[in-house]
């Protein structure tokens, strides 16, 4: 049994990791911790000018230190980003330190949820209707050996809380 409550929510980019992970934070009464958030607190820099001044190597790496910063926290929801668990050794990290939650969506669920935010996101923002579900569909084949080895999955689109609530305290053994 974990010395700490920590639950890490993966998933594709638009796969709801933060809305998912606010909503079970409050169900628990724990904190919630988006980790893009907690970087550009750390970076005093936006994700998308991080990437564009910086690169995605750097990013990765700030991403990893700030990851496992947050181990401080003794119960907490922590939203991971879409390629966290791709990098370094974060899914080991994660699953040595907490409940991993894979929440799992299609390639086409995916497209209808980035087409309204794919400005926002330096990975995608440029690319048209097709050329994004290309992406999505490479990335996700390339990440699934990743999010694969989380604890639990679950049907991301519109997971019941209540019933995620359920599965997590069971995996805590809270």
């Amino acid at each position: 049994m974990l010395n700490r409550n920590i639950v890490y929510i993966i998933g594709f980019m638009g796969s709801g990791k933060s809305t998912t992970g606010k909503n079970l934070a409050s169900k628990l009464g724990w904190p919630f911790e988006d980790l893009d958030k907690s970087i550009e607190e750390y970076t005093g820099k936006a994700i998308p000018e991080i990437f564009s001044h910086h690169g995605e190597e750097y990013f990765r790496e700030v991403e990893s230190d700030v990851l496992k910063s947050l181990i401080s926290h003794k119960n907490a929801v922590i939203a991971t980003g879409g390629g966290t668990p791709c990098y370094s050794d974060n899914m080991d990290f994660m699953l040595e330190t907490g409940l991993t939650l894979y929440l799992k969506l299609t390639p086409r669920q995916l497209k209808s949820r980035l087409l309204i935010s794919a400005g926002e996101r330096p990975l995608i923002k440029n690319l048209n209707n097709e050329e994004l579900l290309i992406f999505i569909k490479e990335k996700l084949a390339f990440r699934e050996k990743w999010y694969n080895r989380a604890i639990i999955t679950v049907e991301g689109f519109d997971p019941d809380i209540n019933s995620l609530i359920s599965i997590v305290r069971s995996g805590l053994n809270v």
